[in-house]
């Protein structure tokens, strides 16, 4: 059972500044015994490998040893979707078994995970179904221990009604500096619009 949920959200404006806050992460959790999750798209697991690889991670090291697992983010949704929707069973199942994979039986264990299945549903027009998967990950967090940081492309797309609803499913905003607050929902929504201003 987690004891402290870290649900985080970064609103990027590009794939090498988010790779970039994501090697930072995923290299915090290497440092202190914390296996690594990610599901991302090609472009973006491609960019994160060459981000840690530049900060001397032996990424075919930490994949040789379990501790790190890269997964693809189309791939892992067309196991769990059904009829436009995650199926809650199905995608339990494959998170369980990807922690379980990492963990490697040992306990306590706290595995640190990126995803991007929630933007790649978010780009392709399924904004409903990107809200109905973050709150899964929340779901899940009460049976296993992870810390979870989610990519969303900025473009526009944060001027739309559901923004609120994506920045609710959260605990945290990282902004461009890395720092993750806890924020309101109104926070939230200025960070992202300070973000965008900055890359103006």
């Amino acid at each position: 059972m987690a004891t402290q949920h870290f649900h985080a959200v970064r609103f990027y404006e590009s794939e090498r500044s988010l790779a970039k806050m994501v090697g930072e992460f995923l290299i915090e959790g290497f440092a202190n015994s914390h296996p690594g999750i990610v599901v991302a798209t090609t472009a973006m697991r491609a960019a994160l490998v060459l981000e840690l690889a530049a900060r001397s991670v032996d990424v075919v090291e930490l994949q040789r040893s379990g501790q790190f697992l890269l997964l693809d983010a189309g791939e892992q949704l067309a196991h769990f979707m059904a009829d436009g929707e995650p199926d809650a069973a199905r995608f339990n199942t494959m998170m369980c078994d990807a922690i379980q994979q990492v963990c490697r039986g040992r306990t306590p264990c706290k595995v640190r995970i990126f995803g991007q299945m929630v933007d790649v549903l978010w780009r392709d027009g399924h904004q409903k179904a990107a809200i109905h998967l973050e709150m899964l990950w929340n779901h899940l967090a009460h049976q296993q221990a992870f810390s979870l940081l989610c990519g969303y492309a900025m473009g526009n797309f944060y001027k739309d009604s559901n923004f609120e609803d994506i920045c609710g499913q959260h605990t945290h905003v990282v902004s461009a500096d890395g720092l993750a607050e806890r924020v309101t929902r109104g926070e939230a929504k200025r960070e992202a619009d300070d973000d965008l201003r900055d890359t103006a």
